[in-house]
């Protein structure tokens, strides 16, 4: 008899138990009119004000946060680095650093160019915008690096006295040559980002360059002798604008870039503008 009411017992207490780990719906309410959730370091609070044909109607409801949890809390803020991007987290306004990018040149108006190189970082910081919506503006600050080189036997010289930047030809016998314009900005890109996936978006934008350095070097060897000439005090373009567009999957971005700004100043060298450009770029 013992033994079957010690059984009777248990069963019971197993019942309870299991009874109180089920869940249940609280209150169901058809229409609300404004769902309000208030979150607090104790507990979080659901308050329903109005509903269909009844402007009037209210429900509160709180629950208690056990001892033991976490409450966390975000503001509309996030400061954000390449790839440490935190997708579960969203908001409005970010700081952020991004964009390093390669790129080649594919065309320029100057049939004397051989090739030209572009890289920099697009954003060391800027000011981001998120719409909630799959839209994002972005304005920052970056650094960019262009680097033309020339056919042979093309090299770059100029005038001392007029700081006139031409073309010339290397001496006889010369080898290991090479005559590059190289000029160093720094970038305010202006961006726009539609997103058209999780992880898949597109970026249209533009950028103005303030050209603060430029530079010319000449370098070849002749009879075991190496020659290196540079150029400085160059007349370059001081302000110049670019076109950007990028596909990125994953923060791994095609872009392309056109620069249609002469790189120096009119008459004070060869013309070298409309040039397209075409690279990789990493967190973008």
């Amino acid at each position: 008899m013992k033994k079957f009411s010690l059984f009777i017992i248990t069963a019971i207490m197993a019942t309870a138990s299991m009874s109180a780990q089920v869940t249940d719906t609280v209150t169901v309410i058809e229409s609300p009119n404004q769902v309000i959730i208030t979150e607090t370091g104790t507990g979080t609070r659901v308050k329903v004000v109005g509903q269909k044909d009844n402007d009037g109607y209210s429900y509160t409801y709180t629950v208690q946060h056990a001892s033991n949890d976490t409450v966390h809390t975000t503001s509309d803020w996030e400061l954000n680095f390449p790839f440490k991007k935190n997708k579960r987290k969203r908001y409005h306004w970010t700081m952020e650093t991004k964009g390093l990018y390669f790129g080649g040149g594919l065309k320029t108006s100057c049939d004397l160019v051989n090739n030209s190189f572009n890289w920099g970082i697009l954003d060391i910081a800027s000011i981001n915008y998120d719409t909630w919506h799959g839209q994002h503006f972005s304005l920052g600050v970056g650094y960019d690096n262009k680097r033309f080189s020339l056919k042979r036997p093309n090299c770059f010289v100029m005038d001392e006295a007029t700081c006139i930047v031409g073309t010339s030809t290397y001496p006889d016998d010369v080898k290991d040559r090479s005559s590059v314009l190289s000029i160093r900005a720094i970038q305010f890109p202006l961006l726009f980002q539609q997103d058209l996936g999780e992880d898949f978006h597109i970026v249209l934008g533009a950028s103005m360059n303030w050209n603060v350095y430029a530079k010319c070097n000449t370098h070849y060897k002749v009879n075991k002798t190496h020659h290196d000439v540079s150029y400085r005090g160059i007349k370059q373009n001081k302000l110049t604008f670019d076109v950007i567009g990028a596909f990125s999957f994953d923060g791994l971005a095609i872009y392309g870039r056109y620069s249609p700004a002469n790189m120096f100043k009119k008459g004070y060298g060869p013309e070298i503008k409309n040039t397209w450009t075409l690279g990789v770029a990493i967190a973008l």
